[in-house]
Parts: structure tokens; C-alpha cells; sequence
């Protein structure tokens, strides 16, 4: 397999404290990466450099041979990085069905949504996304009056819409219930047959449903990486992160 997204000497300080310290990192073709490690590890921060949140001090990023780094966000988004957050971020006073159509790179802004025409072939991939997000029944339901596991699916379906090579998704389930845990695990392992995806969480069980390979940071640093079985065997792991 090649690698989809490509890591190396990774660095980034913030007043002198390495938050990422020259980190070698990569991702296979439709592989489901989850990337776990205590409070303070680098998780979210590594996510924000290859999204291009924030600038690394060093290092190279290469998605499909082309290095991100020094790229702004909107043209990384466009290269077919998608970025999910960890709180929801949808249009709560519009329709799952508006949010959807606004994420659709064919459309061009909320009035055009609101008041323009669309096509058949968008409201068609509305709806079969809205279908994947658990949302069919939704559709005319405004975001604000979602579940907080509804509106997780719901963004999930906006970075969709975009058709994404690779999915940056940063805790997805949480403050999920169990059942909604379930059914994103579903979700996740469905959506990465033919893409990426590089999940962040804190949730053991639910990283061990879904994940094809874990990597563990900490201070920074990899300090693990391999099969679930395996990483959780592993002293240093158990040392920093899993006793406590």
C-alpha cells in the first residue's frame, strides 16, 4: 500500500514548548487511523498543522505527493482534506437538508442555497448522504434542534458532501450514548472503503471497534504505534496513558 498521507520531522513550538516534536507520521490508503495519548500529547495539534490551522516550525507534510505545509486551509480543504472539530459546527437555524446543500462544493453560499435552484443530481446526494449520517428522516428538521449525537453525524455528512480524500476527525463520539457510539463506529468503518480517515479519541472501546492501527503520542512524540492488541501490551503505554 502507499502512503495517502506522509509526516516527517513535524515540529511546532508555542513559546518555546515543542507541542510537536519531530514527528514521523502516515497514513495508508483507506486506512482508519485512530491516534490516542494523554491530555497535552500533540493529538489535536498534529490535526491542526495538516489542515493548515496552524503552522508547523519545521517539517513536511505530503499529502498524495503534494506538501501541504505553507498551504492555507481553504486550499488543503480542496486538495480533499477534510477537517471535523471537536464540538459540532453547523448552521443550527438551518435544515439538515440546507446544511448538507451548502457544503456541496457546486453551491455558492447560503442564499444561493436558500434561493437559487439546484439540480437533481444534488438533492440526490443529499439524500444519500443524509441516508449514511442516519439522518433520512431529518432532512427538514433545523440542526439547532438535533441531538448532540445528530449533530456529530451531521457535520460528518457536511465534510462528505466534499467528497474528502482523507477525514480529520477529532473525538467524534463524545458525549455520545452508547447507541449513537455504535452506530458512528458503523459509520466510520463504512466511509473509509475508498478514503482515510485519522480519528482521534479517548473512548478504548470505541478506538478498538474501529481502528485498522493506533498511534500513540505523547509529550509530543510517537511512542507507540502498531494493532490495538498491541499497543495496549505495551509498557510505555500503560506507563503514561492507559493506567491511569
Amino acid at each position: 500500500m502507499s502512503a495517502v498521507l506522509a509526516v516527517s520531522g513535524l515540529t511546532v513550538s508555542f513559546d518555546g514548548f515543542k507541542a510537536v516534536d519531530n514527528l514521523d507520521f502516515s497514513v495508508e490508503e483507506n486506512e482508519l487511523r485512530c491516534v490516542i495519548g494523554p491530555n497535552g500529547a500533540g493529538k489535536t495539534t498534529l490535526l491542526d498543522m495538516i489542515c493548515g490551522k496552524t503552522r508547523p516550525s519545521a517539517g513536511s507534510i505530503l499529502f498524495r505527493g503534494q506538501e501541504l505545509n505553507g498551504k492555507i486551509e481553504y486550499a488543503i480543504t480542496r486538495a480533499g482534506v477534510g477537517r471535523k472539530f471537536q464540538n459540532p459546527s453547523t448552521y443550527e437555524d438551518l435544515s439538515v437538508f440546507e446544511n448538507l446543500e451548502i457544503s456541496h462544493p457546486g453551491q455558492r453560499g447560503i442564499m444561493n442555497c436558500l434561493f437559487g435552484r439546484r439540480s437533481a443530481e444534488v438533492t440526490d446526494r443529499i439524500e444519500s448522504v443524509a441516508a449514511e449520517i442516519y439522518l433520512a428522516d431529518q432532512l427538514r428538521t433545523k440542526a439547532g434542534l438535533l441531538s448532540h449525537g445528530q449533530k456529530q453525524w451531521l457535520e460528518i455528512g457536511m465534510l462528505l458532501m466534499q467528497s474528502p480524500q482523507l477525514l480529520l476527525l477529532d473525538e467524534p463520539v463524545a458525549g455520545m450514548t452508547a447507541r449513537e457510539r455504535e452506530q458512528t463506529a458503523e459509520l466510520l468503518k463504512r466511509i473509509a472503503t475508498g478514503r482515510s480517515l485519522v480519528v482521534i479519541e479517548h473512548d478504548m472501546g470505541f478506538v478498538d471497534s474501529i481502528a485498522h492501527r493506533v498511534t500513540v503520542l505523547h509529550q509530543g512524540k510517537l511512542l507507540s504505534e502498531g494493532s490495538m492488541d498491541e499497543v495496549q501490551r505495551d509498557p510505555r503505554v500503560i506507563d503514561v496513558y492507559l493506567g491511569h
